[in-house]
C-alpha cells in the first residue's frame, strides 16, 4: 500500500439501495473534489468548509451531473484516518456508484485496500492495533456479546492495560541496563526486590489474560454444541425444537442422520451453535461409519456435548404413560386409571447408558457435559430414573418441547457473562494470546535468572523480549508487514 495515496472506496454494501456512501482519504481529497463537486448554496466554498460540515450539491464531470449527493467534511487530523477525510452520500444505483468512483480515479484517486482507512488510522495514532483488530470485530459481530466484547476493545481498555505493564517493564529494564555503564563499580539501580514483587504483579495479569481467552473466544465465536446419542434418542428432533424449524430429517429409521448437521440459536446475546451429529453404534453400513466418525471429532470441538438417551428404554411396561381406555392389566382396567405404577429400570439398557456416559466423561475432559433423558413425557414419573441414574439429568421431550427452558438455562451457565458486564479486559485474538504465552514465558525466565544470580544484561535481554511481546498486541513496535497484512487483508474494503 502507498500510504501517501489519495484513496477511495465504496463504504456500503455493494448492489443497488436507497443510498450509498463513498469515502475518500488523503492529502489530495479536497483538491481532487473541488473539480468534481458544486455546492447548490452560493454561500458556501468546499475549500473553506469547516470540519464536521455537510455541504448538499451536485457531483458532475465536465458540467455533465452524475448526482445529487451530500458530501461530509472531516478536516485533519481529527477524522477516522487522521487525514483529510470525505464521505458522499448519493443514491443507490449501482452505475450511480461506479460513475462516481470511476470518475475520483480519473482525477488521481486510487482504490483503497481491504481496511486501509484503518490501517492509516493506526498509522497516524487515531488507535492502537487491539483497537484497529476490534473495528473488523464490531463489523463482523453477529449477536450482543461479540458487539459488547468488541465495544470494550475499541474503547481501549485492554490496550491500554497492556500498554501500562509494558511501561513499567521498560523502565526497569533502563535501570538494569544503566547499572552496566557502571559495572566495574558494582552498583545497582534496580532494586531486586522491587523487581521480583512487579514480575509477580504482571504475571499475575497476563496469567488473567490468558484465562480470558476461552470466555472471549467463545463470546467471539459462539459456544459449539455437540448433541450426541444413540441413534433414535431424539437427537434431531431435539434440534429442529431448539430451533423452532424442521432443520434436520427426523424418521423412525434409526441411522437416519449420517453427516453433522450445523445450526445457530441466541441465547441472550450468545451465539449457540448446536450439531446435531449420527448416533454412535457399532455398524456395517459404510456412509453411517463415516458419519460416526465424524460425530467423535464434533465432540473434539464442541465446548458442550449434549448427551441424549430414550428415557423409556430404561423403563419397564409399568412406568409407561397409557391413555385412558388403554388395556394393560385386569387391575388398571377394574379400577379405570390413566396411569401405571412405577416399575424398575432394565439393567442391562441403563448399564449401557452408564458405561456411554462413562466413555464420553472420559473424551469430554475439560468441556462442559450436559446429560438429557429424552420422551420423559411418556413415563408416569420421572422419579424411577432420579432413583437409579446416579447422574444428574435433564427430563425433557423433544417432540413436546417440554423441559426446554432448563436445557437451556443450563447452557445458558456455560457462558461467564459477568465478565462483559464488569468490564474487564477480555481477550479473544489468537494472536493476543500467542504473545501473551510469549510474555509470561520471558517473565519466568527473568524470575530463574534472579534466582540464579545471574547478570544483569542478562536480565535485560529477556525484559526486553517480554514488553516486545506485549508491544507487538498493541502496536508499540516496529509491527511485521506481514503481520499487518494478515489483519487488515480480513477487513471489508471501505474501511
Amino acid at each position: 500500500m502507498q500510504l501517501q495515496d489519495t484513496i477511495c472506496a465504496l463504504s456500503t454494501p455493494p448492489g443497488m439501495g436507497a443510498i450509498a456512501l463513498i469515502r475518500v482519504s488523503g492529502t489530495q481529497c479536497f483538491p481532487i473534489l473541488e473539480q468534481c463537486f458544486t455546492p447548490i448554496s452560493k454561500k458556501q466554498n468546499l475549500k473553506e468548509a469547516p470540519a464536521y460540515t455537510n455541504l448538499y450539491g451536485k457531483l458532475h464531470r465536465n458540467g455533465q451531473p452524475i448526482d445529487d449527493v451530500m458530501l461530509s467534511v472531516y478536516r485533519n487530523p481529527k477524522s477516522y484516518t487522521g487525514e483529510d477525510v470525505a464521505e458522499i452520500a448519493c443514491h443507490g444505483s449501482v452505475y450511480i456508484q461506479q460513475e462516481i468512483l470511476k470518475h475520483l480515479q480519473q482525477l488521481g484517486c486510487r482504490m483503497a485496500e481491504p481496511g486501509e482507512f484503518t490501517l492509516r488510522a493506526f498509522f497516524n495514532g487515531k488507535m492502537d492495533l487491539t483497537q484497529a483488530e476490534a473495528v473488523a470485530d464490531l463489523i463482523a459481530s453477529e449477536n450482543r456479546a461479540g458487539h459488547q466484547l468488541a465495544m470494550q476493545q475499541m474503547r481501549g481498555g485492554f490496550g491500554n492495560e497492556i500498554r501500562e505493564l509494558r511501561q513499567e517493564l521498560i523502565n526497569f529494564a533502563s535501570l538494569i541496563e544503566l547499572e552496566l555503564d557502571f559495572g566495574e563499580e558494582d552498583v545497582e539501580f534496580a532494586d531486586r526486590a522491587a523487581l521480583s514483587a512487579l514480575l509477580e504483579k504482571i504475571k499475575k495479569v497476563i496469567q488473567r489474560l490468558i484465562g480470558s481467552f476461552e470466555t472471549g473466544n467463545v463470546l467471539k465465536n459462539g459456544v459449539p454444541v455437540a448433541i450426541v446419542g444413540a441413534p433414535n434418542v431424539g437427537k434431531s428432533t431435539l434440534l429442529n425444537s431448539l430451533l423452532n424449524e424442521e432443520r434436520a430429517i427426523v424418521t423412525d429409521i434409526a441411522g437416519t442422520t449420517r453427516d453433522a448437521i450445523e445450526d445457530e440459536l441466541n441465547l441472550d446475546g450468545v451465539k449457540y451453535r448446536f450439531i446435531d451429529t449420527a448416533g454412535i453404534r457399532e455398524t456395517e453400513d459404510v456412509v453411517e461409519s463415516i458419519g460416526i466418525r465424524k460425530t467423535f471429532e464434533k465432540i473434539e470441538e464442541a465446548k458442550v456435548v449434549l448427551y441424549l438417551f430414550d428415557a423409556q428404554q430404561l423403563v419397564d411396561e409399568d412406568s409407561l404413560r397409557h391413555t385412558p381406555g388403554q388395556a394393560r392389566s385386569a387391575q388398571a382396567d377394574q379400577d379405570q386409571e390413566p396411569e401405571l405404577v412405577e416399575g424398575s429400570l432394565t439393567n442391562s439398557n441403563l448399564q449401557q447408558i452408564q458405561s456411554e456416559i462413562a466413555t464420553l466423561k472420559e473424551k469430554t475432559k475439560g468441556k462442559t457435559l450436559l446429560i438429557a433423558a429424552n420422551k420423559a413425557d411418556l413415563l408416569s414419573s420421572a422419579t424411577v430414573l432420579n432413583e437409579k441414574l446416579e447422574e444428574p439429568f435433564i427430563a425433557l421431550s423433544a417432540k413436546e418441547k417440554q423441559g426446554l427452558d432448563e436445557l437451556t438455562d443450563q447452557l445458558k451457565a456455560v457462558v461467564n457473562r459477568q465478565a462483559l458486564s464488569g468490564n474487564e479486559a477480555i481477550v479473544s485474538n489468537s494472536r493476543h494470546l500467542v504473545a501473551l504465552e510469549q510474555a509470561l514465558a520471558d517473565l519466568q525466565r527473568v524470575e530463574q535468572g534472579m534466582a540464579n544470580h545471574i547478570s544483569g544484561d542478562f536480565l535485560a535481554m529477556d525484559i526486553r523480549e517480554a514488553f516486545k511481546h506485549l508491544g507487538s498486541i498493541i502496536g508499540e513496535i516496529d509491527t511485521d508487514q506481514d503481520i499487518l497484512g494478515n489483519i487488515f487483508g480480513k477487513f471489508c474494503i471501505g474501511k
